[in-house]
């Protein structure tokens, strides 16, 4: 494995000439935006861990509604960390002139969300700010998405990038993976349990969540 190519023909296009509609495609990381979440943990991860699960979620909610109904997982490692897994189509990835580039969500900022003057809450009544926020806020996170053409994956330390996109084996599905690290010296470690995941998930018609 190594830096990820489409076994297609290289494409024209440019990541420069992309559409912004949730993420810069232009960027691959924005460290002072970053370094801006991780220097104010308690506005950006007020409910601590249990916020930042919701975060990830989020975007599998997306997803669901988008696609007509979805299913996602959360599992507790025992480790500490978690993942939590959708079956969408996972994370957009296109090429540029042949390299593969994925829409960069862990290392930019959402610009549906984490500007907005009247913020969207998520179910623990804390504002959504974005996927940013769990990678600056985590000391490991790990990113695979799986696409019908393709899988990657790639690492992230408080959403730096510390490897390449790789490539990974094909699976039978799509869908979007995310494996994260909360970092308790900016996010002080909780007793929380799946049982308080449960209770706190707001019902929605198009995604159904299994905590375990």
């Amino acid at each position: 494995m190594g830096a990820s190519r489409f076994r297609t023909e290289p494409s024209m296009s440019s990541r420069h000439t992309w559409s912004t509609t949730t993420h810069d495609w232009s960027v691959d990381v924005d460290r002072d935006h970053l370094s801006n979440i991780r220097a104010r943990p308690g506005e950006y991860a007020p409910g601590g861990v249990l916020h930042l699960i919701l975060e990830v979620l989020a975007y599998a909610v997306d997803e669901a509604e988008d696609q007509g109904g979805g299913h996602a997982t959360v599992t507790f490692g025992s480790d500490g960390t978690i993942e939590v897994t959708d079956f969408g189509r996972g994370t957009d990835t296109r090429s540029d002139h042949g390299v593969a580039v994925r829409k960069p969500v862990v290392s930019t900022k959402d610009v549906r969300f984490f500007d907005r003057p009247q913020p969207v809450l998520l179910a623990d009544g804390y504002a959504r700010r974005g996927m940013s926020t769990v990678a600056a806020l985590s000391e490991a996170l790990e990113h695979t998405n799986r696409r019908t053409d393709h899988s990657w994956t790639g690492r992230y330390e408080h959403g730096v990038p510390v490897t390449e996109l790789l490539s990974t084996a094909p699976t039978d599905h799509t869908g979007t993976t995310i494996r994260f690290r909360p970092d308790t010296s900016l996010i002080p470690a909780s007793p929380l349990t799946a049982d308080d995941v449960r209770a706190t998930i707001a019902p929605n018609k198009f995604l159904t969540v299994s905590v375990r």
